[in-house]
C-alpha cells in the first residue's frame, strides 16, 4: 500500500511541471506618467472628454456615442483615409478625480496585440505645481495560447501600449511644457 501511494505521489510530481507550463498568459500592466507644466483643470480640460482622444497624435479622426457617461462608446480611426480602428467603451468617468476608465471592445490584434485589455487615464496635482498626468492599463498578450509568434507575445504587447501611452505622453508635454522649463 505505502509503494502505490509514494508511486502516486512521484507521477503527480513529475506531471506538475507540465501543468504549470500550461496555464497560458498572464495579465500585464503598463503605466507611464508625465509631468507637465500646466495646472489640472487645464490639463483635464484637453484630455479629459472621453469623446475627444484627437489629442493622441496615433488618432486621426473619432466617433463616439453617450458623452462621458458609462457606457459610452468611442471609435478611433487611426492613420489617414480610414486606416485601422478601435472600439472602446467607457466603464468609469469621475470629473471631480480628473479620471477615467475605458476597455477596448474591438481591435485587430495586429493593430494593437492585446485582448481583454482595460485602462485608466488620471490628472494628478504635482507638488510645486504642474501636474502628473498617469496612463495605466492592463491587458493580456494578442495571442491567448501557449508559444505566442514574436509580434503577438507579452513583450510586444507591452512595448505597443507602452508606445501608444509614451506617445501620448510627450504630446502633452510638448503642449503645456515640462515643469520648471
Amino acid at each position: 500500500m505505502r509503494r502505490r501511494l509514494f508511486m502516486g505521489a512521484a507521477a503527480l510530481a513529475a506531471l506538475l511541471p507540465a501543468a504549470v507550463l500550461a496555464h497560458g498568459p498572464t495579465r500585464q500592466k503598463v503605466t507611464v506618467t508625465a509631468e507637465v507644466a500646466a495646472e489640472p483643470a487645464e490639463v483635464w480640460a484637453k484630455i479629459g472628454d472621453f469623446q475627444d482622444l484627437t489629442w493622441h497624435p496615433a488618432v486621426h479622426s473619432q466617433t463616439g456615442e453617450g458623452g462621458n457617461e458609462v457606457g459610452a462608446t468611442r471609435l478611433l480611426v487611426l492613420g489617414e483615409d480610414g486606416g485601422p480602428t478601435i472600439a472602446e467603451e467607457l466603464y468609469k468617468y469621475d470629473a471631480d478625480k480628473m479620471t477615467y476608465s475605458y476597455r477596448i471592445t474591438e481591435v485587430d490584434v495586429a493593430v494593437l496585440p492585446v485582448t481583454n485589455y482595460s485602462s485608466h487615464l488620471t490628472v494628478l496635482p504635482r507638488d510645486g505645481g504642474g501636474s502628473t498626468v498617469e496612463w495605466r492599463g492592463a491587458f493580456y498578450r494578442g495571442y491567448p495560447n501557449n508559444d505566442p509568434p514574436a509580434e503577438l507575445n507579452d513583450e510586444a504587447a507591452i512595448a505597443a501600449v507602452t508606445g501608444v501611452y509614451e506617445a501620448g505622453m510627450q504630446t502633452l508635454v510638448e503642449e503645456f511644457g515640462a515643469p520648471g522649463s
